[in-house]
């Protein structure tokens, strides 16, 4: 049974992962024996997170920085993780952006960042990895969706916008590859304290309400998804692809 979730041998690339989900993603796959390439444009933060990896003494670790926002340098950027542990199998897109903007107050300039780093930049990537993955003859790749997915909050029009897409980017990037071995899978996260939910954590009362929304009767902790990364990214879900897996204590069941 172990094997099934043994990620030994396997090289991840992780975006975000300066800290947060991203983080805390690739610190999970290592602990499962990935060696891990942690992306971030934070150069100080990365460092960090990797020798916090490197420190556990299981997958290896290493930092590539870099703007996921440059869409013509995403290929360079594999061709970087490459170098450090071989081509990745596995991708976690844990990389975005919410700015929190009353409708009024989005610009073109934030529109296009928003959903550029929530929603392109996810699929560009993932496109550039392809190449080795087939070559390998595996791969996994997990999206970041959202709870905004399925349904709508105040002050994120661009935001939910860009996760609603990346739901269905995630299906269609399944369609477009499972067959040649390559998985496709999204988690969807509730309320964890995180840079991108600042605001929310500032608030008292809004952080009180969103754990009684949820069925748990919490909000979420950064150690919540240790176990649904290891599994999208292990042999034990090999035939689970092109799924949007809600990680919110029950809140979209509420």
């Amino acid at each position: 049974m172990n094997q099934l979730f043994d990620l030994t041998g396997n090289v991840a690339l992780c975006t975000g992962a300066a800290s947060g989900i991203g983080q805390r993603m690739a610190w999970a796959l290592s602990q499962a024996g990935a060696d891990v390439v942690l992306v971030d444009r934070q150069e100080d933060a990365l460092g960090k997170a990797v020798e916090t990896i490197n420190a556990e003494g299981k997958g290896k670790a290493e930092g590539v920085v870099a703007d996921l926002l440059d869409r013509e340098a995403l290929v360079d950027v594999v061709a970087e993780v490459a170098r450090h542990f071989g081509a990745p199998t596995i991708l976690t897109n844990a990389a975005g952006v919410n700015l929190r903007q009353p409708y009024d107050e989005v610009t073109s300039e934030t529109w296009d960042i928003t959903v550029n780093l929530n929603l392109a930049t996810p699929f560009f990537l993932a496109r550039a990895c392809v190449p080795g993955m087939l070559e390998k003859g595996r791969g996994k790749i997990i999206n970041i969706a959202s709870l905004q997915s399925t349904r709508a909050f105040a002050n994120s029009i661009p935001y939910g916008a860009s996760k609603g897409g990346i739901a269905q980017v995630t299906r269609a990037m399944a369609e477009a590859w499972s067959g040649q071995g390559i998985m496709v899978n999204a988690i969807a996260p509730g309320f964890f304290r995180t840079a991108l939910t600042a605001e929310v954590y500032d608030n008292p009362d809004l952080v009180d309400h969103n754990a009684k929304m949820t069925a748990i009767g919490r909000n979420g902790e950064v150690e919540d998804i240790d176990g649904i990364t290891v599994f999208l990214a292990a042999p034990a879900s090999d035939y689970i692809t092109g799924q949007v897996i809600g990680l919110d204590g029950g809140y979209s069941a509420k």
